[in-house]
């Protein structure tokens, strides 16, 4: 990325929402046309969104970079700008800065397999990564696909997943911490399904986006399979403020001083395991 597309991304840049629909009761889907210009992100990245009189908030883009004319956004209501964003319809504007951060190394894992692990809500950054694949399928070998959620009424893009399980060429399976009377799958944490993936960790790339608490014993599962530390890659959640390494907020605890913001927020597991806090 060129030094004048990286100060242009920082241009507060208009868009309108030509579709939303909520998907569960704290989750909505966003998709937004920027004025005048694609975004040209890069799977893992993400944009700023402001809405004037309340602020701005950063919201991982959930679509591919194949998808043109248009990007996605998956907002949960955590905070006064989300909230207010669940407000939001078809012709409403917002303002949009980015893309920025680090994405996915998708150079890096061409010809590799691949095994995603998502938890709840970080399935939607994880999202973008995942239909880039499918749409460039025979650029990568195996692909596996481990999704976990609390409920089944918790799980994201439920039309979407009945397509990846239906893929000959994707290994797909779900858990859920807790059943309700109609889920038929599996039930327990999702380092559950990992034992039962059979993989090659000579080639393969593990990725793994959800909440905090999850990546410890994700990761452990993922050593356990000899996957080398810096094919593991995780998307780390932090507060970014400004998008620039500037305020402090996202400066992850390491000798180094990451910033989530400007040096991640995907990083590898070599890079990051020093951390006190992942």
């Amino acid at each position: 990325m060129t030094e004048e597309i990286k100060n242009s991304n920082w241009k507060l840049r208009k868009g309108q929402i030509v579709a939303a629909r909520q998907l569960t009761r704290t989750e909505k889907w966003f998709e937004i046309k920027l004025e005048g210009s694609d975004l040209d992100h890069e799977p893992g990245q993400f944009v700023q969104v402001e809405l004037y009189g309340i602020g701005e908030a950063p919201v991982s883009v959930c679509s591919s970079p194949t998808k043109r004319g248009s990007f996605e956004l998956t907002v949960r209501a955590a905070g006064r700008l989300t909230t207010h964003m669940h407000t939001l319809d078809k012709g409403d504007w917002v303002g949009i800065r980015g893309p920025f951060g680090r994405g996915f190394p998708v150079k890096l894992m061409t010809g590799n397999d691949l095994m995603f692990v998502a938890g709840g809500l970080g399935i939607a950054p994880l999202r973008s990564l995942i239909n880039y694949v499918i749409d460039n399928r025979r650029e990568f070998g195996k692909v596996h696909i481990l999704l976990g959620s609390k409920t089944p009424a918790d799980m994201l893009f439920g039309s979407e997943i009945e397509v990846w399980q239906k893929r000959v060429d994707v290994d797909f399976s779900c858990t859920v911490d807790r059943r309700d009377p109609d889920w038929k799958g599996n039930v327990g944490l999702i380092t559950s399904l990992i034992p039962g993936v059979h993989l090659n960790p000579e080639k393969t790339f593990g990725v793994v986006v959800g909440p905090p608490i999850m990546y410890k014993f994700v990761i452990a599962e993922l050593l356990k399979k000899n996957l080398p530390e810096r094919q593991i890659i995780l998307s780390l959640e932090r507060h970014m403020k400004c998008g620039m390494g500037k305020c402090g907020h996202c400066q992850i605890d390491h000798p180094k001083n990451y910033y989530c913001c400007k040096d991640g927020p995907v990083f590898t597991y070599e890079e990051v395991k020093d951390s006190k806090k992942l």
